[in-house]
């Protein structure tokens, strides 16, 4: 894919939630991924007042600030507790004595309406954030397939219609290109291949609208220089939309800065290369997982995740793009994500298989 900055639609302004199938949950509890909760997100619905969340540069954010009465409160408060818990030392409760709530953020604003919990160490006043959200079919899918797929795992668990995410670290993206992108301490070349990386990797396993802040760039000193890691923190576009593009980061405006970077500082040839690192990173990734893999795409195939407009629409699109009318004879966007999967990555397993016959044949 040539990287111009061009002019892409923008995404859907309102998604539906798409809910948790039977079939689903019956993969995520066999994953260990559908855990009995002693919060849902419906708890966190009763608030009684609610106000603009100040950021340290005193500007009003997205996020507002709730409260409870405080009947509600203590109720929520163990239950977050154990929420933490869960996520951090598999139900470990021991350490709750020096665990408390700080604060419940509201976003009413995002497609699944999260929570943001702040946690805090009464001991030493470290802290730290998870979500709790409605647990859309789109995201969970999104999730588990980044787990699978991607450089980093992520810590996720549903409950009926409830989704809680661990926090992911690393400044998001609309940051990094305003204070960060120019910076003469940047290695600008690190970075635009992580970007090209996470480019491809997005349009391969077709996680749409990918904005500036709808990822984080997670920034680590290295013993000869600085590396980068890009990381998707928005899986509700996984498979929903139908215009090929918003597959692709490169399309979106708000990360324009960046392309222009990728398009001055790297030439064609190299990022071929980073492409084809990322086409074999991922065939490795689905070779290691592949029992995962199959169970989770055959969850996939029959699921409702997006309208038959834009089913019909990308089908014709990745189509037309690639000459393969395999696409056309799709009904739901999990045979997509299957096709296109085998279209973007088969020649890299099967340089992956050969390797690992090689290897068994020593």
């Amino acid at each position: 894919m040539r990287y111009e900055p061009q002019k892409a639609a923008p995404p859907s302004r309102k998604k539906p939630v798409y809910p948790v199938s039977d079939r689903l949950r019956a993969y995520l509890r066999n994953y260990g991924r559908e855990i009995n909760l002693p919060v849902e997100y419906q708890d966190l619905l009763h608030f009684t007042y609610a106000r603009p969340l100040i950021n340290q540069a005193g500007e009003e954010t997205a996020w507002e600030q709730v409260s409870y009465d405080m009947r509600e409160w203590e109720f929520l408060k163990e239950g977050l507790l154990k929420v933490y818990a869960i996520l951090k030392t598999e139900g470990d409760y021991s350490f709750a004595a020096n665990l408390n709530v700080e604060r419940i953020d509201f976003c009413s604003f995002g497609n699944s309406q999260p929570f943001r919990i702040r946690i805090i160490n009464v001991n030493n006043g470290n802290y730290d954030h998870f979500y709790i959200k409605k647990a859309d079919a789109n995201r969970v899918f999104g999730l588990e397939w980044d787990h699978l797929l991607s450089t980093s795992r992520v810590t996720f668990f549903t409950y009926h219609q409830t989704l809680i995410e661990e926090h992911i670290a690393g400044i998001p993206g609309d940051i990094f290109i305003r204070d960060y992108l120019n910076s003469p301490d940047t290695n600008k070349v690190r970075l635009l291949k992580t970007f090209v990386k996470f480019n491809e990797s997005c349009f391969i396993r077709l996680l749409g609208d990918m904005r500036s802040y709808n990822f984080v760039v997670d920034i680590t000193p290295d013993i000869e220089g600085t590396q980068y890691n890009i990381r998707a923190i928005d899986f509700d576009q996984q498979c929903y939309e139908g215009r090929m593009r918003l597959y692709m980061p490169q399309f979106a405006k708000e990360n324009y800065p960046v392309v222009r970077e990728v398009v001055k500082h790297l030439d064609s040839e190299s990022i071929k290369q980073y492409q084809a690192e990322e086409r074999s990173r991922m065939a490795y990734r689905i070779a290691t997982e592949r029992y995962r893999v199959r169970e989770l795409m055959d969850t996939m195939l029959p699921e409702e995740l997006s309208t038959p407009e834009k089913i019909e629409q990308l089908k014709f699109e990745l189509g037309n793009h690639y000459h393969n009318f395999r696409f056309i004879k799709a009904r739901t966007m999990g045979k997509i994500l299957k096709i296109h999967l085998k279209q973007m990555l088969m020649p890299s397993m099967q340089s992956v298989l050969k390797m690992a016959k090689r290897k068994n044949a020593l």
